[in-house]
């Protein structure tokens, strides 16, 4: 199978997208009885979403790490995703990209959204040889996340936990048959383009 080194792939339909998150109880049970973040969910903080639902198992060990316990689903609309993607800029300087350091510095300070491609992971939670994106959101970007774009949040800690106690008695088929169908988001070229999707093909 021929994937893209840097590709976002996600479960998506033809007005919204599903991205994860993970909090702690006390953050994660009033947003998804509100459908919505409400206190003590802080908007001053920087917070990242995150398509792959592998690599957030990755980021949350299951659910087992503090202040990570409960994992949520949350379909927010293809609009403001998009909207974020096209004012992000990246996590780590590129000189094909920016030209100049200092250029990419005075945008990543003022930036609202930024982005970052990290290993995408198996079930074993071992890094793969193509990229999963990251999101980060600040600012205007969170009051838009929260305000505009969130369609729903859905607790998914219950399926999380039954995958982890899968993998742990061996049954690897069994837990991948609860995975999301993940598919390559039609990403505009001018947007990819800006988030450095690079066309590169890895074959695993």
């Amino acid at each position: 199978m021929l994937i893209p080194a840097r590709q976002i792939r996600a479960r998506y339909s033809t007005d919204t997208i599903t991205v994860y998150q993970a909090y702690p109880p006390q953050i994660a049970l009033p947003a998804v009885a509100a459908g919505r973040f409400v206190a003590p969910f802080k908007r001053e903080r920087m917070t990242w979403i995150k398509p792959s639902f592998r690599w957030m198992m990755y980021r949350c060990g299951w659910a087992t790490k503090p202040g990570q316990e409960r994992v949520l689903s949350i379909d927010i609309t293809r609009e403001g995703f998009e909207w974020a993607l096209a004012r992000a800029c990246l996590s780590r300087y590129d000189r094909d990209l920016h030209g100049d350091k200092a250029t990419w510095s005075r945008q990543l300070k003022t930036s609202t959204v930024r982005v970052q491609w990290d290993p995408e992971r198996s079930l074993q939670q071992e890094a793969l040889p193509y990229r999963s994106l990251q999101v980060g959101l600040s600012g205007d970007a969170v009051d838009r996340y929260v305000d505009d774009w969130t369609v729903a949040i859905t607790d998914i800690t219950t399926t999380v936990q039954r995958m982890h106690e899968l993998l742990r008695c061996g049954d690897e088929p069994a837990a991948a048959a609860h995975l999301p169908v993940e598919r390559a988001y039609p990403l505009p070229a001018q947007i990819a383009t800006g988030l450095d999707a690079r066309p590169d093909i890895t074959e695993v």
